[in-house]
């Protein structure tokens, strides 16, 4: 049974199944997101600062089945942050996807500092950056996380309702990672977290 609900979690629409529409489930998880901003010892916004926070209305279109390619033995390589500074990463794997119709990719990242983290080894890094950006949506790019456990046979589900804000978008003094040139889509996301408005 416990395989049944999890596995159900894992399709487009299979909330509804559970009592759960999709939309609700997306608002729960941003509720979520909202809550750990605030209790993250590092957050980059106060309480009254909530309300600047908007997203698009979410849209099970971007939420999507993708291939994932892995790419053993890759090398580590220096990813520049709008600090200025670099931090090391990993190419993980590659997705393939299609969005209204056209095909994408999208490079996955794996911190090189965390690898050896019990807690985070499993993490894996997603930014990205679209034709929403600069319009609205943060001009620096957005990030989807994701973990080793999501991959199951050789699939993923790529979800962009849950794509969110880097902490540079909020405020200054962070070292946020810029997304690499290869993870540019050619096309408007319209999903997921908006540019903050304060």
């Amino acid at each position: 049974m416990r395989f049944l609900v999890f596995f159900l979690f894992l399709l487009p629409g299979a909330s509804a199944l559970l009592g759960q529409s999709y939309p609700e489930s997306i608002a729960k998880y941003r509720e979520q997101y909202i809550a750990d901003l605030l209790t993250d010892k590092r957050a980059p916004i106060q309480p009254s600062q909530v309300r600047y926070i908007s997203f698009y209305p979410a849209d099970q279109s971007y939420c999507v089945w993708a291939t994932v390619t892995l790419t053993p033995g890759s090398v580590p390589f220096l990813i520049q942050t709008h600090s200025g500074k670099q931090k090391p990463f990993k190419e993980y794997g590659v997705l393939s996807f299609t969005i209204n119709n056209q095909p994408f990719t999208l490079h996955i990242y794996q911190s090189v500092d965390l690898v050896n983290d019990a807690a985070h080894k499993d993490d894996l890094f997603i930014p990205f950056t679209d034709e929403t950006n600069y319009e609205t949506t943060f001009g620096g790019g957005r990030y989807i996380d994701l973990t080793v456990n999501d991959i199951k046979d050789g699939k993923v589900l790529l979800d962009f309702n849950k794509c969110y804000n880097p902490y540079c978008a909020y405020s200054d003094g962070y070292s946020c990672p810029i997304p690499p040139r290869e993870n540019s889509l050619h096309t408007e996301i319209f999903a997921g977290e908006k540019m903050f408005q304060h």
